[in-house]
Formats: C-alpha cells, structure tokens, sequence
C-alpha cells in the first residue's frame, strides 16, 4: 500500500514515522477488512501493526480517523494503478478494457476495499460519497475527451457513461473477487468489452 495522506491529515515528518503510520494503516485494511468497524479494535490494528496501543495516538484521534484515511489511501492508490497502466493509450475502448482489468488486479490483492467502502457509507456518508465522485471526475474527463475526438457515442452525457461503467466494474468484481477470490477470467472481460463497445460506440459505426 503506497503513501499517501488525506485532506486534513498530515505525513509523518520523519520516515520512522511514515513507516509506523503506514504499517498502522496495512494492519487497519486487514482488520476492518476481516472484522467489519463496528468489530475492529485498535488494540488489534496495533497488535497486527507491531506498535504499541498508544502510538495508534500519535497518528490518530480515534478510530474513524484511521478508517476514514484508509477509504482515502485505497482510492488513491487504485486511481494511480489505473491511471499508471492507461498512460499513452489513444483509444477509449483500449483504455477500457486495461482499466477494468487493472481495477480487478487491484482488488484481488486489496479485497478488503469492497467491505471498506460499502461499510463507509454508514461510517462517514461525506467519504463515502468522496470516494465514488472522486473516481468518477477523472473517468467523466477522460470519456467527455473521447466523446470530443468522436472515438464514442455523444448521445449519452459522459457522467452516465461513466457512473454506469463504475456500477459494471464493480459488481462484475464483486462476482469473482468476492465470491471466488480471482480476476474475472479473459472471456467475461471479452464479454465486459463487447457490451461497452455496444453502448459507446459512435452511433451507426460497426467495429
């Protein structure tokens, strides 16, 4: 899990301390993950972290604190794995289909981001919400930009394109990671593409 700190948090200054406070935050993911807030502990966070109970302090007030930055540590961190795989690619159904895949990959190895999130709604409504916007600005930027290029259809506004791809993505990866615990297999992506090039592509173009 990269670093990363959420707005009106502030990074360690020492690399000690980013260490410990990230250490705090993997054991975090692993524990909300398996046990759900209402059930996680900080003694356990701190127990799975190797710190002591008091040095979960140093880092954060309570531990809605600690959850609500991890929300914001795993939407940053798969929004860079995305963005990382996706750079220099033109087409928009290429870029699709690498972001899908690369979204699946990343919660095959975070599977506790599905229970995070979902459980962030009644935790913290305002991340909960944050999270999803968060995701979708950058997902309605880049299909408005293809939409621009007449890569994909404009009869469509570009945040529903993009809230309808996000709800595909997730359930599609909810379906296997979940329940099976793997990346959904090449030919349901297949499927998965066939479906988003139906949907977007430019009225009466037949690929």
């Amino acid at each position: 899990m990269a670093k990363t700190v959420a707005a009106g948090q502030k990074a360690p200054p020492t690399a000690k301390g980013r260490a410990t406070r990230q250490a705090i935050l993997e054991a975090a993911e692993e524990v909300f993950g398996e046990l759900s807030y209402d059930r996680a502990s900080i003694a356990e966070i701190t127990r799975r972290a190797g710190v002591a109970q008091g040095t979960f302090y140093v880092y954060f007030p309570d531990k809605k604190a600690a959850f609500i930055e991890l929300v914001h540590v795993l939407n940053h961190n798969l929004r860079r794995a995305i963005s990382e795989e996706v750079a220099g690619l033109d087409s928009r159904f290429e870029i699709e289909r690498v972001g899908f895949r690369t979204f699946f990959e990343y919660v095959v190895e975070h599977r506790p981001l599905y229970r995070v999130v979902r459980e962030s709604e009644f935790v913290d409504p305002e991340t909960h919400r944050w999270h999803y916007q968060t995701i979708s600005e950058s997902y309605i930027r880049g299909l408005a930009k293809a939409q621009g290029e007449g890569q994909i259809a404009d009869d469509v506004s570009a945040e529903t394109m993009a809230w309808v791809l996000m709800g595909i993505a997730e359930l599609i990866g909810a379906r296997y990671v979940q329940w099976e615990g793997r990346t959904p297999p090449d030919e349901v992506l297949d499927d998965v593409m066939t479906l988003i090039r139906c949907a977007l592509s430019p009225r009466g173009v037949s690929e």
